[in-house]
């Protein structure tokens, strides 16, 4: 039995470093401050009051991680923007339900808390509230020793947000006819990227080779893969707010080929016309490397399209222009048809 006292610093846990990173970031979190919020960074719990005004106001939450791009930002020590894709993943899962973001909480776990690493994300959190328009109003951060490797961490987020009841976009408001517009995505956002680092190692790639972008303004593979997700909340809450919107689909995981049916009804199809977009140059690069076929990369990845917004034929045009005037690329990608049976994507115009 040793003589000297045992600490939790013996075990690799340093309960300092904890309160540093708190102390660090408080006011990275104060800039996200908005009305409703009611507690402190600090506290056991984060307090919000809703606000006044609604008549059936209806809770949305999330909840999301940003997955194996992780891994990727650690190996070239990027770590603000997987902040902003945290947000992201969430803030544009609530508001496809027309829900604008109230508050969000963080997750934060490692082996052992790096000071600057751990800054780094959740200044990028907060910058990806702000965007969202929501308040980071607590959060957990855990070490973990022998969980996680050297350098290693994981991260999940949770997001609530407000919609009036009776304005809660979904499927039933879906009609044949309507159109498909698409607002373009910053690049893989946070999905497919067991893929995209098999494609890495496979093709002998590195992450600061230079990517042929053509047209577009030359950039590196690192620049391309690990752009932060684009935060839609804004735009489309506008949208539907113009009475614009029938429904919205979020093209996360599993891409336009199984996001898009979430947003449909029974007996209809999108159908997408592959001639109306060319595909970012590194969704160009990871099918050319990968030698993924075209029905894989539409399953897996969002290839350029982010989110599609389903309106009726004749306002497409109006919501485009919305949409661009909020700063957004925008243009119509498709639309619904009649179908018999389940929901599904059909794709049109074969490049």
């Amino acid at each position: 039995m040793t003589s000297e006292a045992t600490t939790y610093r013996d075990a690799g846990v340093d309960i300092d470093a904890g309160q540093a990173l708190v102390e660090r970031i408080k006011p990275a979190v104060a800039a996200t401050h908005r009305p409703g919020v009611l507690s402190k960074l600090g506290g056991f719990g984060g307090l919000f009051e809703l606000p006044a005004g609604y008549r059936n106001p209806v809770l949305v939450s999330g909840t999301d991680g940003v997955g194996t791009k992780l891994m990727l930002a650690v190996a070239a020590g990027r770590h603000h923007g997987i902040g902003i894709d945290l947000v992201a993943m969430c803030a544009n899962d609530i508001v496809v339900c027309g829900a604008e973001p109230l508050f969000f909480l963080d997750y934060y776990a490692s082996a052992k808390l790096d000071l600057d690493t751990a800054a780094a994300v959740v200044e990028g959190i907060a910058e990806g509230c702000r965007k969202a328009g929501c308040a980071l109003i607590g959060g957990e951060t855990a070490e973990m020793p022998g969980m996680y490797g050297a350098g290693d961490y994981d991260l999940a987020g949770f997001c609530v947000g407000i919609v009036e009841k009776d304005a809660i976009l979904a499927p039933v408001r879906v009609k044949p006819g309507d159109a498909l517009v698409a607002l373009a995505s910053s690049g893989p956002h946070a999905n497919g990227f067991s893929l995209i680092r098999r494609v890495l190692a496979s093709s002998g790639a590195g992450l600061d080779d230079p990517l042929e972008s053509g047209a577009e303004e030359p950039t590196t593979l690192a620049d391309a893969l690990l752009a932060p997700t684009r935060i839609y909340t804004k735009p489309a809450l506008a949208l539907a707010r113009h009475g614009e919107v029938h429904a919205l689909a979020h093209i996360t995981g599993g891409g336009i080929t199984d996001n898009l049916p979430r947003a449909l009804p029974e007996d209809t199809k999108a159908v997408i016309d592959l001639r109306s977009w060319t595909a970012p140059a590194v969704f160009r690069w990871l099918r050319d490397a990968g030698n993924i076929a075209d029905p894989e990369m539409l399953r897996t990845f969002n290839c350029g399209a982010g989110m599609i917004a389903v309106v009726a034929a004749s306002r497409a045009a109006g919501a485009c222009g919305l949409l661009r005037t909020a700063g957004e690329q925008a243009w119509i990608i498709g639309r619904v048809e009649p179908h018999a049976g389940a929901p599904m994507v059909e794709y049109a115009g074969g490049k």
